[in-house]
């Protein structure tokens, strides 16, 4: 699903250099649940923007399920995001003024899809929110804005689900709620996921964890 070689980033901040990635080689089969930690400015976020196509690397290769990404263009990368990458963020990202049903509906009207509405409510009841579809986020807790969430990235059928601190802005048995969600999508879905986390428990949900210090993988605990 994911190939990754020798990938580099580094960033200019006036007359520094920061060196985010040195070297990275990462491969995720299709299906496997992997959790990408570390402690803060070790590149977790850097390689997870690079592996949903929201930044490009400096230098190395990067195929995501058998699509060459180098040096492909900006409406390129945007087709692959919509269709094959499903985005989960800590902030929710979701549109205070539109419902549940109208946030998880977005993607679809980008892709011009009709009966969205139907669409919507199938993911929506597939994560426990078929009572709630009417209801903004202001009108939600914290844990059904990030169903909402996990609902939107599902929508077009991703192949891949990247979720960066899903539980981050979660109580611990909400975190745990989120989490078995993830956990049922991969085992039953075959949907492979790729997460950042920095709370162990929270790790080890997925089959195997990338630590990353510095810009360099630093250990992989299967």
């Amino acid at each position: 699903m994911i190939k990754m070689k020798d990938i580099t980033k580094t960033y200019r901040i006036g007359h520094i250099e920061v060196n985010a990635l040195q070297g990275v080689d990462l491969e995720v089969k299709r299906g496997e649940f992997v959790a990408i930690m570390g402690p803060s400015g070790s590149g977790k976020s850097t390689l997870m923007n690079i592996i949903g196509c929201l930044d490009q690397q400096g230098s190395g290769t990067y195929e995501l399920d058998g699509v060459k990404i180098d040096g492909l263009s900006d409406n390129q990368l945007a087709e692959i995001r919509n269709k094959k990458i499903g985005f989960v963020f800590q902030s929710y990202n979701l549109l205070p003024l539109m419902s549940a049903l109208g946030n998880v509906e977005l993607p679809l009207i980008y892709s011009g899809v009709a009966n969205r509405s139907k669409y919507a409510l199938e993911v929506l009841d597939r994560v426990g929110l078929s009572d709630r579809i009417n209801h903004k986020p202001n009108e939600l807790s914290g844990g059904e804005q990030q169903r909402v969430s996990i609902a939107r990235a599902l929508i077009n059928k991703p192949s891949i689900i990247l979720a960066d601190e899903p539980t981050g802005n979660l109580d611990s048995r909400m975190g745990q709620e989120i989490m078995a969600i993830f956990a049922d999508l991969n085992r039953h879905e075959g949907i492979t996921i790729v997460m950042v986390t920095h709370e162990h428990d929270i790790g080890k949900y997925a089959q195997r964890i990338i630590y990353l210090r510095d810009g360099i993988v630093e250990q992989e605990i299967s």
